[in-house]
């Protein structure tokens, strides 16, 4: 593997990041990280927040032992903190933190806790800095995405359908809806580099139909692309059948399978990307370690389909799908927001 040498341009990225995030002289910022976090990003981080005359310290934990039965990836729910009370002292006296950990915070049981503190919290995703340098976010993000949240918050049902015959109902009532447009400078709150992104938290009972994933759609937590329809139906928000004669198809059941929990197949958020200059085929140029795929996440007018844990459903599992699917019309009581995979303005 390449050694990556510290570059200014990565540093002004941080910078940038941290400006946005209201870092000022003399402010307590915590680098959390883990032993296998990506060390080049713990030191940009801490160089920019030199620059800004802030107070940077690092607080690293031990990366914790696997437990499940695959590999688990892409999850954003870091188990490395492990509710350790120290840690959290620490994290619960800091008003901003940089979560550098390998999953992040975003799902992780702490979160909660960390916020109520009054922390802001940025996950930076474990992402190699030329990813995140293409992706710094902008001031003017954040309005787009506080409008697509209101607009979800305020609707009835979500229906995705796409000419390769996805059609898919989502009752909305009792979702739980958040946006993410890359930096936060609020107390209390959380946000993820890169950004750009709205998702809806569904009520169980809320989720039924069909997504048919076509060649080119992503599933994030395998790293690659789709290269063989794969049609999932779903009844009661969750999977109960992948079909397909693929090896996507094939790598979907047995991976599901393996985990031994229903929760694995049930829906986790949906929604859909607006940073419109996250790029698709982001995947082909990096090594996958070098990548956690945010950028596909957030590309402007995917539909973003997720399985796994929903605690606002009451459901907890590791077992967890990210799949940013393209080309479907997203429609919110019958108002188009995204037409064959592209925002309607």
């Amino acid at each position: 593997m390449r050694d990556d040498r510290i570059e200014p341009q990565w540093i002004d990225a941080f910078e940038s990041v941290l400006r946005l995030c209201a870092a000022q002289p003399g402010e307590t910022v915590c680098l959390l990280s883990e032993s296998q976090s990506r060390r080049l990003n713990i030191d940009l981080a801490e160089l920019a927040a030199h620059r800004l005359g802030c107070r940077p310290f690092r607080l690293e934990v031990p990366t914790p032992r696997q437990t499940a039965p695959v590999p688990v990836r892409s999850t954003g729910a870091s188990r490395a903190l492990a509710g350790h009370p120290s840690v959290l002292a620490a994290l619960g006296a800091s008003s901003l933190i940089l979560d550098l950990t390998r999953e992040g915070l975003l799902h992780a049981p702490e979160l909660r806790g960390i916020l109520a503190s009054g922390a802001r919290v940025l996950m930076v995703s474990d992402e190699h800095p030329d990813v995140l340098e293409r992706l710094v976010p902008r001031a003017e993000d954040a309005a787009p995405v506080k409008a697509a949240v209101k607009r979800l918050r305020g609707a009835r049902e979500m229906r995705v359908t796409s000419a390769v015959g996805t059609d898919l109902t989502v009752a909305m009532a009792g979702a739980t809806t958040a946006g993410v447009w890359g930096f936060t400078d609020r107390p209390g709150t959380i946000a993820h580099w890169p950004g750009g992104v709205v998702v809806s938290f569904p009520a169980a009972g809320s989720v039924a139909g069909t997504l048919v994933l076509a060649p080119g759609d992503a599933n994030l937590t395998f790293k690659r692309y789709i290269e063989q329809p794969v049609r999932l139906t779903l009844r009661d928000d969750h999977v109960v059948a992948v079909e397909g004669e693929g090896v996507d198809a094939r790598l979907m059941r047995d991976y599901l399978a393996a985990w031994g929990d229903p929760g694995a197949y049930a829906v986790s958020h949906v929604g859909w990307g607006m940073n419109r200059r996250a790029r698709r085929e982001g995947l082909l140029f990096h090594d996958k370690r070098d990548l956690n795929g945010t950028e596909l996440r957030a590309a402007a007018g995917n539909f973003l389909f997720s399985t796994g844990a929903n605690e606002f459903a009451g459901r907890f599992t590791e077992g967890h799908f990210d799949i940013p699917v393209f080309g479907c019309t997203i429609a919110l009581d019958g108002e188009v927001v995204v037409r064959e995979g592209a925002l309607v303005a």
